[in-house]
């Protein structure tokens, strides 16, 4: 069995790399080269742009560095344009509509498991890896995607928009071992280059930015009013509102009224931001979501229960939620126990037991009935009326 694995110069995929190797696995090793700082206008918010060895260019020497060290093949490919275009594309479209979206999951969606796997199974592979902490099961016939055995490295969340053919010719080698081992055995093998290399916690493929200032580079700022939604009182001014996320409570610079404040909402039309005081935190709790766009991960939709867990965002605590079905890829989601901080644009992800059934984008958001964007926007307009 040939199988090309994904190595992007970090630990994880090096260890999945060496595991299949140990297995007797027909490895090839494959760096995906998918952003150009200069070519892409990424100047504004990048702290590596002056620097001799770009960010990229360093993740590439280090996987080279792994796959010498293993005695693997490494190829290079890059998907700059398929990036720009489905994943990066679709990241700024989102911000200007006031949403936050997942870039990790776009890249997933759209790179890893559609470019790459393509490219794949395009010149001869029988399999692709990486080094994500999940797991696959297939069951009478139908490969499902389940979670890792290191609950707290878990990434099925970021993997919810795959497509079941894609996971059947998935291996996950890490979907068994814990973080600390796959660091134990990067100090045994002496990977120097990746052994005490830091997790990458950046934009997906582009890496570390001042995010407000990279968004500057693309979507141009206004600045605009911040407005506390219980009193309708103008207490600074924001930006631009495409810059904030929902929940967000630092860089506000709120300065004359103590806090601390938390977003709210947004009115994108108006460029007004809205925020809550600590005292008034209600404002971020909602029971019930629509979400849009789910991919199903099922063999049977009839077989998805009406009583499964979701994870609004990663690394939640699993939550309880009821679902109603609107269409073939559109839920409603009830959680009577009121959730903080589900935001429009980020993605819900949902869980039958360990296996992970799809996942699909937060589209709204409602307390008790009622549309919370639109309350909160017309509570805030009538107290400034009032005001």
């Amino acid at each position: 069995m040939k199988v090309l694995l994904g190595l992007s110069g970090g630990v994880d995929s090096a260890i999945a790399a060496y595991l299949l190797q140990k297995q007797g696995v027909d490895v090839t090793c494959c760096f995906m080269r998918n952003w150009d700082s200069y070519a892409n206008n990424d100047i504004l918010g990048n702290p590596d742009i002056m620097e001799g060895v770009c960010p990229q260019e360093q993740d590439y020497l280090d996987a080279k560095a792994v796959a010498d060290h293993l005695g693997l093949e490494l190829l290079r490919v890059d998907f700059i344009k398929e990036y720009w275009d489905q994943v990066f594309t679709t990241f700024l479209k989102e911000y200007e509509k006031g949403r936050t979206p997942n870039p990790d999951i776009l890249c997933n969606k759209y790179i890893k498991f559609d470019a790459f796997f393509d490219f794949a199974m395009k010149n001869g592979f029988d399999m692709v890896a990486t080094g994500h902490y999940a797991s696959n099961e297939t069951i009478d016939g139908y490969t499902y995607l389940t979670r890792a055995h290191d609950q707290n490295k878990d990434q099925t969340y970021f993997l919810c928009q795959v497509p079941e053919h894609a996971i059947a010719k998935t291996i996950f080698p890490l979907g068994n071992i814990d973080k600390p081992q796959v660091r134990q055995i990067a100090r045994e093998l002496d990977l120097e280059s990746v052994m005490t290399k830091k997790d990458s916690t950046g934009i997906c493929f582009i890496g570390e930015r001042n995010f407000r200032e990279f968004l500057t580079n693309y979507l141009p700022s206004k600045e605009g009013k911040i407005v506390d939604v219980d009193t309708g009182k103008v207490l600074g001014q924001h930006i631009g509102v495409l810059y904030y996320t929902i929940g967000q409570r630092k860089g506000l610079n709120i300065t004359h009224d103590k806090g601390p404040w938390f977003v709210v909402g947004k009115d994108v039309q108006k460029n007004i931001l809205f925020v809550c005081h600590h005292t008034h935190k209600h404002w971020l709790d909602s029971d019930e979501a629509v979400i849009r766009h789910i991919n199903w991960i099922v063999k049977d939709k009839k077989d998805i229960p009406a009583r499964l867990t979701c994870k609004f965002r990663y690394r939640q605590p699993d939550q309880d939620v009821e679902l109603e079905w609107i269409d073939s890829t559109t839920v409603r989601l009830r959680y009577p126990q009121n959730i903080p901080g589900v935001t429009i644009g980020q993605e819900a992800v949902l869980y039958d037991g360990n296996k992970c059934l799809g996942g699909g984008v937060i589209d709204n958001v409602y307390q008790n009935g009622t549309d919370l964007n639109e309350m909160i926007r017309k509570t805030a307009e009538q107290r400034m009326h009032d005001e």
